[in-house]
């Protein structure tokens, strides 16, 4: 079984508009040709026409089982609104996380504006996922997206599930300690290349992956994901082949971590 934690459905290519009913054909499809059995589909801190709100892809999954949503949850621009739905959604079982993109916004994991989300979390038990490490656009700003941020949050919402988007990519090694320190902490191992592994590259990556492992333990705290489209599933897939793990770590990464911290149920797979 695999469970992919990390995909989008917007649209990268601005200068055409794609619908959303497309965009979740092609990623189901993709899905199939890597036999991918379930994936997150995680939301933007911005909406517009490139970009679905959470409303929209809650509504457009009904019916998709093999499909969960992430609500991406703007430090910016939330309301009591905001609030008020994402709750409504969280009471029903609709969204299975929050995800918020520190570097793309100018905020610390730890600001004090972000504790009612925390609080939510807590209370309907739902990770919650930070972007950490390089930023996709140029424009952001990576000393809010360092893995050391998540430090403090940890320790001060120990009940809170936290996980570090892209193993904080460059900083690997960081964001080792933060997972291996605090037993509330994950990471997943999104979002590492642009399109296809290079040979060098994938080697390179291969062994900060292990390495992490080696540091940090049995990797009860890893989980798979790709930030598709972004990056390629069948290339991630073989990446995943290639980690020297015995047979039961990788089915920890592939889909047993994933399933237990975001409570999907693999039963209806």
């Amino acid at each position: 079984m695999i469970i992919d934690v990390h995909t989008h459905i917007n649209n990268y290519h601005e200068d055409r508009v794609v619908s959303l009913e497309d965009c979740l054909n092609l990623l189901t499809e993709t899905m199939i040709k890597n036999k991918v059995d379930y994936s997150l589909v995680l939301t933007s801190y911005k909406v517009n026409e490139h970009r679905p709100s959470t409303k929209q892809v809650v509504e457009a999954i009904k019916g998709r089982n093999n499909l969960g949503v992430v609500s991406g949850i703007s430090y910016l621009n939330y309301n009591h609104r905001d609030i008020r739905e994402i709750g409504e959604y969280l009471e029903k079982g609709l969204i299975k996380a929050l995800k918020f993109y520190p570097g793309y916004e100018p905020f610390y994991p730890n600001d004090s504006r972000l504790k009612v989300w925390y609080e939510m979390a807590i209370e309907y038990d739902v990770p919650v996922m930070f972007h950490s490490g390089d930023t996709y656009a140029p424009t952001g700003k990576v000393k809010y997206s360092h893995p050391l941020h998540i430090d403090d949050l940890a320790v001060d919402f120990p009940d809170l599930k936290i996980v570090i988007c892209h193993v904080g990519n460059p900083w690997i090694r960081d964001c080792m300690e933060v997972v291996y320190k605090n037993k509330n902490v994950y990471a997943d191992i999104s979002g590492l290349v642009l399109g296809d592994f290079s040979d060098k590259f994938e080697r390179f990556m291969k062994k900060e992956i292990e390495e992490m492992i080696t540091y940090a333990g049995d990797p009860n705290y890893l989980l798979y994901g790709t930030d598709w489209p972004i990056s390629n599933m069948k290339s991630y897939l073989k990446f995943m082949d290639q980690l020297e793990l015995e047979d039961d770590k990788k089915e920890l990464i592939r889909w047993k971590n994933a399933a237990e911290l975001f409570n999907i149920d693999v039963a209806k797979l």
